[in-house]
C-alpha cells in the first residue's frame, strides 16, 4: 500500500470526538481542502479501505478498541453564499458559521443551526435538526466522491429521514459527501437574528460545559405514548413526539453516572465526560438507560450517536 504525503498510523482519535473518549485510527489523513478531501478518500476508496471522516466530531463515539481503516479530518470549509439565495458549502464548515455568513446575506431557514455542535458533514450524515426544521429540507444537490468516483447527486441519494441518512446504516455505500448546493429562501434580517437568539438562549439553558456529544438519543414518535404522558406539553402530545431527555428523567436516570460517564443534569438527553471516561463507560450507561426506558415505557431509544469503529467484543453486552 503506497502511503500518500500526511499519512498518519496509530492517531488517537480523542482529540478529534467532542466526547474526548475512544482509541486509535489505524491511518489518519488531515484534508485541508476541497481537493485533498476529494483525493484522500478516493484513495481510501481505490485502497478498499473502510474510510471515516470526521468533522467537529460531536455526534461520534469511537471505539476504545480502534477505528479500522483509514480517518479523514476534513477541514475543507469553503462557503459560497450567492444573492439568489444559492449557497454552495464545503462539508468541513462549521454548522453554526454555515447559519452566520446565510445570516448576514439576508436569508433564513438555518436559524436552528445556532448552538448545534459540529460540521456540515456531520449534520447530513445525521440530517441534523430542531425547532421543527432539518438541513436536508434546503439541499438542491450534493458532491460525493463514492467508490472513488467523484460525482454530482440529488438528494434523494441520500435517503434522508429523521436523524437519519444512507451514510448512517450498517452497510452504507463506500462515500464521502465533499460539498452541496442549496437554496435558502430571503428573509428579514431582525426577524432572523431575534429566531437565532431565542434559540441560542434556549441551548445555553440545558446544554451542559462538560465534553458531551450533544444529544444522545434520538426522540421517540410514539402517538399512544405521547398522549398517555400526563406531563408532556400539549404541542408535543398533538405531534405524537416524545423528547429522548424527557423519557430519560422520568425513568430516574438524570445525572446516573457508570465510571466517567454521566447523564446530564441540565438534560438527561446529553452524556457526559466528567471524569475521563473511556468509550466503554459511555456505551455500558447508554445500554443501561435503553434498558430501564425500554422496562418503563415500552419503547426502545436509538442512538443519535454513532459508534465508530470496532466495538466486536461489545456484542450483547449486558446493562450495568
Amino acid at each position: 500500500m503506497a502511503d500518500l504525503a500526511g499519512l498518519r498510523h496509530d492517531v488517537s482519535l480523542k482529540p478529534f470526538a467532542t466526547l474526548r473518549a475512544g482509541g486509535k485510527a489505524d491511518l489518519l489523513m488531515v484534508a485541508r481542502n476541497l481537493e485533498e478531501l476529494a483525493t484522500d478518500s478516493a484513495w481510501g476508496h481505490r485502497q478498499k479501505l473502510p474510510t471515516t471522516v470526521l468533522g467537529g466530531g460531536s455526534n461520534v463515539l469511537p471505539s476504545d478498541d480502534g477505528v479500522r481503516g483509514l480517518t479523514i479530518i476534513n477541514q475543507a470549509s469553503c462557503i459560497d453564499v450567492r444573492p439568489s439565495g444559492l449557497v454552495i458549502a464545503e462539508t468541513g464548515c462549521a454548522f453554526q458559521e454555515l447559519f452566520l455568513k446565510t445570516a448576514q446575506a439576508g436569508m433564513h431557514g438555518l436559524e436552528f443551526a445556532v448552538g448545534i455542535p459540529g460540521s456540515l458533514g456531520g449534520a447530513l450524515v445525521s440530517n441534523a435538526g430542531a425547532y421543527r426544521s432539518c438541513v436536508s429540507e434546503f439541499l438542491t444537490r450534493l458532491e460525493i466522491v463514492h467508490d472513488g468516483v467523484r460525482q454530482w447527486v440529488p438528494p434523494a441519494w441520500m435517503e434522508f429521514s429523521y436523524r437519519d441518512s444512507v451514510l448512517r446504516k450498517s452497510d452504507a455505500p463506500a462515500a464521502i459527501v465533499l460539498r452541496v448546493e442549496m437554496q435558502l429562501p430571503l428573509g428579514q434580517p431582525k426577524q432572523i437574528y431575534d429566531e437565532a437568539r431565542e434559540y441560542q438562549r434556549q441551548r445555553i439553558s440545558k446544554q451542559p460545559p462538560s465534553p458531551s456529544a450533544g444529544s444522545f438519543f434520538k426522540n421517540v414518535t410514539n402517538k399512544l405514548l405521547a398522549e398517555s404522558l400526563v406531563t408532556l406539553p400539549a404541542p408535543l402530545k398533538a405531534a405524537g413526539i416524545v423528547p429522548a431527555g424527557y423519557l430519560i428523567e422520568a425513568a430516574g436516570l438524570k445525572g446516573h453516572r457508570f465510571g466517567g460517564a454521566m447523564m446530564g443534569q441540565r438534560h438527561a438527553n446529553f452524556m457526559l465526560n466528567v471524569g475521563n471516561a473511556t468509550a466503554e463507560e459511555i456505551f455500558r450507561l447508554a445500554q443501561t438507560v435503553k434498558s430501564v426506558v425500554r422496562a418503563k415505557f415500552g419503547v426502545e431509544l436509538e442512538e443519535e450517536v454513532l459508534y465508530l469503529g470496532d466495538w466486536s467484543r461489545f456484542a450483547g453486552i449486558e446493562p450495568e
